[in-house]
C-alpha cells in the first residue's frame, strides 16, 4: 500500500464515528426535497454536486412549484453563500498547514465540510507528518459517500423512516466537535478564546444566519488569539 493510500484510508476511517449523525440528516433532506417536487435524480444530483447539508435543506424548500422566480433564486444563492461563509476560514487555516497544488485545492475545497476540517485538524496534531492531502481527502470522501448513500436511501424510502428529531441525533455533531476542541485547550489563551467564541456564537445564534455567525465568531476569535499571543511574546523575550 502506498503512502497516499495509507493516509487516505486513515482519514476515511477517522470519520466513521460521525456517520450515524450524517445518515439521518441526509435522509431528512431527501424527504424534504421529494416533498417539494424534486425527482429522485434531482434529489441525488444536488447531494452529488452541492454536498452542503444546510444549503440543500434551504434550497429544497425553495423548489416547491414548477418554476423558481428570479428573486427567489437570488435569495437562495445569498442564503447558500451565508450558510457556507465559514468555509473561508477553513480554507485559510488549511492553506497555512498544507501546501496544495491547484488541482488539489479545487478537489479539497469541493468536498470540505465542518466535520472533515475538525477531525483532520486534530488528527494532524497527533500525526508525525501532520495534515496531508491524502488524510484530508480520505476524511472528506468518507462523509461524501455516507451522505450520498443516505440521500438515495431517503429518496427511495424516506416516507417510512423516522426523522432526525425522532432519532435524537441532533446532539451528535455538537458533542463530536466538543470532543475535538478539548485536546486543543492547552493553556489560558486557548481556553479564553474558546470561551469568548462560544459566548459570541451563543449571542449571535438566531440573530444572523448560521454560516455568517460562525464566520464572525471565527474571525473575532482569531484576532483575540493573535492579540493574546503577541501580547505575551514581548514578556517571554524580556525574560
Amino acid at each position: 500500500m502506498t503512502t497516499f493510500q495509507t493516509g487516505f484510508w486513515q482519514g476515511f476511517r477517522l470519520m466513521l464515528p460521525l456517520w450515524p449523525g450524517v445518515v439521518p440528516f441526509a435522509v431528512a433532506y431527501a424527504v424534504t426535497a421529494r416533498g417539494a417536487g424534486l425527482s429522485l435524480w434531482d434529489t441525488c444530483l444536488m447531494s452529488l454536486t452541492v454536498f452542503a447539508g444546510a444549503s440543500q435543506f434551504a434550497a429544497a424548500g425553495q423548489f416547491a412549484g414548477s418554476t423558481l422566480p428570479l428573486g427567489a433564486a437570488l435569495a437562495l444563492v445569498g442564503t447558500t453563500f451565508l450558510l457556507n461563509a465559514r468555509h473561508l476560514l477553513y480554507g485559510l487555516s488549511l492553506s497555512r498547514q498544507l501546501p496544495l497544488s491547484g488541482r488539489q485545492r479545487i478537489l479539497a475545497a469541493q468536498f470540505l465540510t465542518d466535520e472533515a476540517f475538525g477531525v483532520v485538524t486534530v488528527a494532524g496534531t497527533r500525526t508525525p507528518g501532520g495534515v496531508t492531502f491524502a488524510l484530508l481527502l480520505g476524511a472528506e470522501l468518507s462523509l461524501y459517500a455516507a451522505w450520498n448513500a443516505a440521500t438515495l436511501l431517503g429518496a427511495l424510502a424516506g416516507q417510512v423512516l423516522p426523522g432526525p428529531a425522532a432519532l435524537g441525533v441532533g446532539v451528535i455533531f455538537p458533542l463530536a466537535f466538543l470532543g475535538l476542541l478539548v485536546p486543543l485547550l492547552r493553556g489560558r489563551p486557548e481556553v479564553l478564546v474558546a470561551l469568548v467564541a462560544g459566548l459570541g456564537a451563543w449571542a449571535l445564534s438566531g440573530r444572523v444566519p448560521g454560516g455568517l455567525s460562525i464566520l464572525l465568531v471565527g474571525v473575532g476569535g482569531a484576532l483575540l488569539g493573535a492579540w493574546l499571543v503577541t501580547r505575551r511574546a514581548p514578556v517571554a523575550e524580556a525574560a
